[in-house]
């Protein structure tokens, strides 16, 4: 997967099928300045997300979606903008095209959150990029390996503990985001807990971009259209190309 060089990454997250016009959601994304976009599988128990993608991911499965339904809406819209997976390891290992599915589909990546470094080994040769997450607790040794072993970019995971929007940008971020650019060549991205364009700016200036989920899907839950959802992303591409 291509990130831009020339600017920082912005990466908004949707979950796929949460509402029923989630792919107009998608398209405006685009529009208004995402660099790429995950989109969230649902599964039943998504232990490493807060309540707010929870509830997401819970409206997603009550409607009905299913991962075959979600991949052929991405289809309709993909070869945009790098489009990256965002699931659990259960529905990874239990089909063996899972990865080739999200290929033919469109998808450039794939996070896995739950699956141990220790065992992504048969996953690094997909037709996707695998996307390594590191977190403030990871240890230097082990960010060398995901620094060497992760592609597209790494996922600077921001706080100990789940997804959600905060008040402040967690202390740990900084550091974080050094001891990552420090040691690897691909785009370190933080993620978890920013949500304002302020916050936004603050975490661009300490890495190569942001991912931003939760405080979109509060949105979109809450019944943004749209062009609503657009205008707040754009408002967060211009506090980070300010600067």
């Amino acid at each position: 997967m291509k990130l831009p060089s020339d600017h920082k990454i912005l990466m908004p997250y949707l979950t796929g099928g949460a509402v029923a016009d989630w792919t107009d959601h998608l398209r405006a994304l685009i529009d208004a300045g995402a660099d790429a976009i995950e989109i969230g599988l649902p599964f039943s128990d998504p232990t490493l997300d807060g309540a707010t993608i929870q509830e997401a991911t819970h409206a997603a499965l009550t409607r009905g979606a299913t991962l075959r339904g979600i991949l052929t809406r991405v289809s309709e819209v993909a070869g945009t903008v790098p489009l990256v997976a965002s699931t659990y390891a259960n529905l990874v290992v239990r089909d063996r095209d899972f990865c080739g599915n999200l290929r033919d589909a469109g998808f450039d990546g794939l996070i896995v959150p739950d699956l141990p470094l220790e065992e992504c080994a048969e996953f690094e040769n997909q037709d996707l990029d695998l996307v390594l997450l590191a977190s403030p607790a990871t240890t230097d040794e082990r960010l060398d390996e995901i620094a060497r072993r992760s592609r597209g970019f790494v996922y600077a995971v921001t706080v100990m503990g789940t997804t959600g929007e905060r008040e402040t940008l967690a202390a740990s971020a900084a550091d974080l985001a050094r001891r990552l650019t420090n040691r690897c060549e691909l785009p370190v991205l933080l993620g978890f807990g920013i949500s304002t364009p302020a916050q936004a700016a603050q975490a661009a200036q300490l890495a190569d971009g942001v991912v931003i989920g939760a405080a979109i899907m509060r949105r979109v839950l809450d019944g943004a259209g749209p062009a609503e959802l657009g205008a707040y992303l754009r408002s967060i591409r211009e506090a980070m190309d300010e600067g």
